[in-house]
């Protein structure tokens, strides 16, 4: 029998230690932790980039906290399961109202936990049936304690910026925490990587222009005008043949 893909969401470092070496010990099933995540804004990124079979998700956590991340959960084509795990036994009930597979509180027992896995088990896991590829057409974004759905059709670009991406569409501009990689390899068609920093969508591409260097500024080169929105994005030199061709699409 494969092993459950876990994906463990706590803001205490400890903690996700502690589960770790708990779902280390488990044969019944075997479970397997691919990824952890301090915080829902992190766990959404996860989520978006592999599929997983449950989630192990603390409830009391800095921004969107642990109900609310299982609610934005249910938005995915293909959402884990999910365990709360608190040190809290009140939230029991709206825990159960999100269809949570079990509710386990602190400091969690190997047998409590092995439990909880084998409902997981006997739910079936995603990954034990044949698995479609498909890429949501939107984006989780979590944000001053909500979580926000993007849809892909109104991101004009993403652009990197120190640990965060912004991600701009024609009414705001939203910090994404992912990485541009991961949204070129899931949408390739959609978006073109214009510079090692930025993602336009191609459907808002209006014109290529040269790039006066002003003081302070990068040499001067090309840059790109999009529909809706008023700044110019840097394109590498290697990227501008790409850029030409999507304006000739």
């Amino acid at each position: 029998m494969t092993a459950l893909k876990v994906l463990i969401v706590d803001d205490e470092a400890l903690a996700r230690a502690r589960l770790r070496t708990l779902l280390g010990d488990c044969r019944q099933p075997d479970a397997l932790v691919t990824a952890e995540a301090a915080n829902a804004s992190q766990a959404l990124s996860w989520v978006q980039r592999q599929p997983f079979d449950v989630a192990l998700l603390d409830i009391h956590m800095p921004g969107a906290d642990g109900l609310q991340l299982a609610q934005a959960l249910r938005l995915l084509p293909q959402p884990p399961l999910v365990i709360f795990v608190s040190a809290h036994a009140g939230y029991a009930v709206n825990a159960f109202d999100l269809e949570a597979v079990d509710y386990l509180t602190k400091p969690v027992r190997l047998e409590r936990l092995q439990a909880a896995l084998q409902k997981v088990q006997r739910m079936g896991h995603p990954l034990q049936a044949p698995l479609v590829e498909a890429s949501p057409e939107w984006l989780l974004i979590a944000e001053r304690g909500r979580t926000v759905r993007i849809p892909l059709a109104d991101v004009l670009y993403l652009k990197a910026e120190l640990k965060y991406v912004t991600v701009r569409t024609l009414q705001a501009s939203h910090l994404f925490d992912g990485s541009l990689n991961q949204i070129e390899e899931r949408h390739p068609g959609r978006f073109l990587r214009i510079h090692r920093n930025s993602l336009v969508a191609r459907s808002a591409i209006r014109e290529l222009i040269r790039h006066q260097a002003e003081e302070g500024d990068e040499a001067e080169g090309w840059a790109v005008r999009l529909f809706g929105a008023d700044e110019q994005l840097m394109v590498s030199r290697r990227q501008v043949a790409a850029v030409r061709e999507a304006l000739g699409d």
